[in-house]
């Protein structure tokens, strides 16, 4: 596939894949980038996975044409993308490496010992010629492995962006960008805002044409959406206004709170209120709902003198992903020592700028008239906010 006049697509679309990393659903599989710019010096950009090694050398071969390549620039060390190098410069024996000092560290970690390629190490603002192409390296520590460097090709105005800007998802499959990249940003990248916020600032002194990530699309109109989608996902900003009620229940007791509470927000005119049951839905739809909206609700039993399993994991999940900035209220239920909404609370307690709502809906076993209440005085004041 051409991208502009030099500039090949390489990569392939795994279908094969049912748990990205082995923990993210991704039923419209995956996409592994790599791109390939053919002028007086030919550089290809990083490689796939290791299942697709095959389609992947004859990809390119197609794209080179009977030519051979000059660099293999490595922005990210992590297998999906690193797997077929020692293949590359079996193949192309005079080809360098060029990454950073650390990803060539990590060489002998996957390869081992025996595997000396030749390599160049690049630092940040550094760059390489190919002929018209002037290639101009972007350090990205900890977005979101320490190695990582992003390549800004001067000549197409094209910036190979590593996993930044990458989603879930083939190619081959039509789907709604901000959905899965959102659900991909925040299960995998969330925890670095600060160092995406500091890659941002560096791509803004840019002229960017189109952005060539290592997973989805290439994305080359309406770039301030996507640029603008990850400055507030990476400044922990709401997306959205609305309410999501994310809870788990034993016997039923507290789904039917939760499915109240969710009635009276929409009568009050809340138009988002989604609700998640942690113990059936992907936990990583939920941490994207929860980052997506300006307000949560965490409703759940006391169990073992504490929360529910589900609940724990999933508050754990969000803030080891700097969760903050926003309102967040709870529901608990307890036949005897109601302690949830307090253990919720407190794993919230190293959270930024959380603003907890006053009133938490108690139930003891089931509702009551005075829980129907409570639930309506928690609605209108996470409402009325």
């Amino acid at each position: 596939m051409m991208i502009t006049n030099d500039i090949k697509y390489i990569g392939v679309n795994d279908h094969k894949v049912d748990l990205f990393e082995g923990q993210f659903v991704v039923p419209d599989g995956m996409a592994y980038n790599s791109y390939v710019i053919m002028d007086q010096k030919i550089a290809v950009f990083d490689t796939v996975d290791r299942d697709f090694g095959d389609t992947w050398m004859r990809n390119l071969k197609i794209a080179l044409d009977g030519k051979k390549p000059d660099y293999l620039i490595v922005q990210h060390m992590e297998p999906d993308h690193s797997a077929n190098i020692a293949r590359f410069v079996t193949e192309y024996p005079d080809a360098e490496v060029v990454a950073t000092a650390k990803a060539i560290s990590m060489l002998p970690q996957f390869f081992g010992e025996g595997f000396a390629p030749r390599t160049i190490a690049v630092k940040e603002g550094e760059s390489l010629g190919l002929g018209k192409h002037n290639l101009r390296f972007v350090t990205a520590p900890m977005v979101h492995w320490p190695e990582v460097m992003l390549t800004y090709d001067e000549e197409s105005k094209t910036l190979f962006s590593a996993d930044a800007f990458g989603k879930f998802g083939a190619l081959d499959k039509d789907d709604d960008w901000a959905c899965e990249a959102r659900r991909y940003y925040f299960g995998i990248v969330g925890k670095f805002g600060p160092q995406v916020q500091e890659t941002l600032k560096k791509a803004a002194a840019l002229d960017i044409a189109r952005i060539c990530p290592l997973h989805g699309p290439v994305l080359d109109s309406n770039l301030g959406y996507y640029i603008g989608l990850y400055d507030t996902w990476s400044a922990y900003r709401p997306e959205e206004k609305g309410v999501v009620i994310n809870y788990t229940s034993v016997y039923g007791n507290t789904k039917k709170a939760v499915m109240l509470l969710a009635d009276k927000l929409r009568a009050l005119g809340c138009e988002k209120v989604v609700t998640n049951d942690l113990a059936r839905c992907d936990i990583h739809e939920a941490i994207e709902d929860t980052f997506r909206y300006d307000k949560a609700i965490f409703a759940t039993t006391t169990y073992n003198g504490k929360i529910f399993p589900q609940m724990h994991a999933f508050i754990h999940h969000l803030t080891e992903r700097n969760f903050q900035n926003r309102k967040i209220g709870f529901v608990e239920n307890g036949t005897w020592a109601a302690t949830a909404a307090k253990n919720m609370k407190a794993m919230f307690e190293n959270s930024k700028n959380l603003e907890f709502c006053e009133t938490t809906v108690t139930i003891k076993s089931a509702m009551n008239s005075a829980n129907e209440k409570e639930i309506e005085a928690l609605a209108k004041e996470i409402f009325e906010r």
